[in-house]
């Protein structure tokens, strides 16, 4: 059952995103070469909690840290740990924040310094992606036509589209209706209403579409084992436009490394 938000619930989410975008930015000012990924959550769990609220992540169905790192070829899911970064590596930071009772929830992938311009044009296709499928993401359309306009952008690159996880709806649960795939039919699908929150979250392969999933019931990889990019944006349906809840501004920012405006 879709739950549609009323005004005060949408500022309730608005100032969960405000806060995420303030962790996604601290945990960008730490990554480079060297870095282990626990550092990256340790920051983000201190800077959501200092700011009065909840990981989303943490615990969620035994999840045991509050951001999900993906490094290469992990597509989503991959757990903190002692893993070092190095240069030539991605890294896909993905975060939930939950405030006064609401989430909001985004992803981000950051290229290292050294990463090969194929790798850095898989991932600049993706944040495209995203954005394609967020212009879909309005009142009247359905699921489909999200789901459309990211296949339909990424396939002609050769990329495969991963079928197994897909978007989703955000309020009181991290997790609500409609489920937002990353591929589909114009046309088809859930209606999109006004009042409506979800999470577009485009997670595409450099290879093909397979995924595993790895001993510890959470970790997703590529089947190939070649690189996958992962972004998110929550997004509000309104009557007369779609506003983007989450922020990527002051991350991008705070990144050393301006991989967007050099490889494009």
């Amino acid at each position: 059952m879709v739950h549609l938000k009323t005004p005060e619930e949408l500022q309730r989410i608005r100032e969960s995103a405000a806060i995420l975008g303030k962790a996604h930015a601290e945990v960008a000012r730490l990554i480079r070469p060297g870095v282990k990924t626990k550092v990256l959550d340790e920051r983000a769990e201190e800077v959501i909690r200092d700011m009065g609220a909840i990981p989303s992540f943490k615990n969620y169905r035994g999840f045991p840290a509050c951001l999900c790192i993906s490094v290469n070829e992990v597509v989503v899911h991959g757990f903190p740990g002692s893993h070092e970064l190095k240069d030539t590596d991605i890294v896909s930071v993905d975060c939930g924040v939950q405030y006064k009772g609401y989430h909001s929830d985004s992803a981000y992938t950051y290229p290292l310094e050294k990463v090969s311009q194929p790798v850095l044009d898989l991932l600049n296709r993706t944040l495209d992606a995203l954005y394609l499928g967020i212009g879909q993401a309005r009142k009247g359309n359905r699921v489909g036509d999200i789901g459309f306009a990211v296949q339909s952008y990424v396939e002609q690159f050769g990329y495969g589209v991963v079928r197994e996880l897909v978007g989703h709806g955000v309020g009181k649960s991290l997790h609500e209706d409609p489920e937002v795939p990353n591929y589909g039919k114009q046309g088809k699908g859930s209606k999109l209403v006004a009042g409506m929150v979800i999470a577009i979250e485009p997670m595409i392969n450099m290879g093909t579409r397979g995924v595993v999933q790895e001993r510890d019931g959470w970790t997703i990889r590529t089947s190939d084992r070649k690189p996958s990019a992962h972004f998110e944006h929550t997004v509000a349906i309104l009557d007369d436009r779609t506003e983007i809840l989450t922020t990527h501004e002051e991350l991008e920012t705070c990144y050393e490394y301006k991989w967007r405006s050099k490889s494009r």
